[in-house]
């Protein structure tokens, strides 16, 4: 049987319960790796979630059929982007979902931002790689628990002018 194809979109805040089962289902195994079952994104509120789509920030989600399977945010702090919460179901992780949604920020983003960042924990390697193979990366680490290292990157953007 084929898969669906995935297709990405802007999330709104009827999304928000489906956003946050995957994300609890995707750092489920972050938690495992830290030993921490108490960062945020676990502890997010369906209210929180919805809150963040109500506002202001960006937020794309990849839908296959009809099943949300991935999503992430943006929020800004002046010309600067500030991703966060990139995740995709476990089940269909290292499938290029994540990529593209990255990819499709960027490109959502370019007008408003002239350049993007985001941290990741030391020990997430499958994060990392894939940042770095985006064009991510590293500005600075920060300690911020004995167990966790924050590696913060930064992608310069291409206004889309000067792209084309």
């Amino acid at each position: 049987m084929d898969e669906p194809q995935v297709v990405i979109e802007r999330a709104g805040p009827a999304d928000a319960g489906e956003i946050l089962t995957v994300q609890r289902a995707a750092y489920l195994a972050e938690a495992q790796l830290y030993g921490d079952p108490f960062i945020p994104p676990l502890v997010e509120s369906l209210e929180q979630v919805r809150a963040v789509l109500d506002g202001d920030a960006a937020v794309l989600k990849a839908v296959a059929g009809h099943r949300l399977v991935g999503a992430v945010r943006a929020q800004f702090s002046g010309r600067t982007c500030l991703i966060g919460r990139l995740v995709v179901a476990p089940d269909v992780q290292r499938r290029g979902i994540g990529a593209r949604l990255l990819a499709a920020l960027e490109e959502n983003v370019a007008d408003r931002a002239d350049a993007c960042v985001l941290f990741t924990g030391h020990l997430s390697e499958g994060g990392l790689r894939l940042c770095r193979r985006l064009g991510y990366h590293e500005t600075h680490r920060e300690r911020v628990a004995a167990h966790l290292t924050l590696v913060h990157m930064r992608k310069d953007l291409v206004p889309a002018a000067a792209a084309g």
